[in-house]
């Protein structure tokens, strides 16, 4: 069947918060100072609230901020809740600032084909705070934010939504990721053809298709958008 579409992920797919390994921010918080928490902590609880981070339970990163003071029954100052916020802003900021060249020919070259471009994040909303000033959103026709969608990968609802937006049936879309939060299990039970993309994270496996340069999903696409072979 012709494919019409393709969703990408966001993190390690078109952007990269990483460099050699390290992350570009070099993140550096006293938890303990702003919050009253160790850092081991803080992650403990930042981590038991992904799933509500990611569906827009919390409309906003101080609100994630005060949810844990409270849990841990600790008087915060709201300086300091600001300091931790204006602090992931810039950081999340950072991979948007330069996107790699063959990123941005491979968006180019999937609409040369009269494909539509979608994306799919799960992400809040000062992780996508710097989307519209990108050179990435310009060649993205839709980006679902699962804040925004109140759903997140993998449930199948997203990716179901992505596709009614743009007016497309699953099986005519492909989804490519890094595999990051079982995404691409989650594009496959939806209906939706997976593609592992390898280039940023070599670290997760999958049983998909990995594709280790951006180019090489034009060979998928294959010439008019038809899926090689089909």
């Amino acid at each position: 069947m012709a494919i019409r579409a393709v969703f990408f992920d966001l993190f390690e797919t078109l952007v990269t918060e990483f460099a050699d390994g390290r992350r570009l921010s070099n993140r550096r918080y006293d938890y303990e100072k702003l919050l009253g928490l160790t850092e081991k902590q803080f992650k403990g609880e930042w981590k038991l609230r992904q799933e509500r981070r990611m569906n827009g339970t919390f409309a906003a990163f101080p609100d994630v901020i005060r949810d844990i003071a409270a849990a841990n029954r600790l008087s915060v100052e709201e300086d300091a809740i600001e300091m931790l916020h204006q602090g992931r802003l810039n950081e999340k900021r950072i991979p948007f600032r330069e996107i790699r060249p063959d990123i941005i020919a491979l968006l180019e070259a999937l609409r040369e084909r009269g494909l539509t471009i979608g994306l799919i994040s799960n992400c809040t909303p000062e992780e996508v705070a710097a989307w519209q000033d990108s050179p990435l959103s310009a060649h993205v026709d839709d980006a679902v934010f699962s804040f925004e969608a109140r759903c997140s990968k993998p449930d199948p609802a997203i990716y179901l939504l992505a596709c009614g937006r743009l007016r497309v049936k699953p099986d005519e879309a492909l989804f490519v990721g890094d595999g990051g939060s079982d995404e691409l299990e989650g594009a496959d039970r939806a209906g939706l053809r997976a593609y592992h993309a390898f280039w940023f994270n070599t670290y997760i496996e999958s049983r998909f298709e990995k594709l280790k340069a951006p180019g090489e999903l034009l060979r998928v696409v294959g010439e008019g958008g038809r899926e090689a072979g089909a």
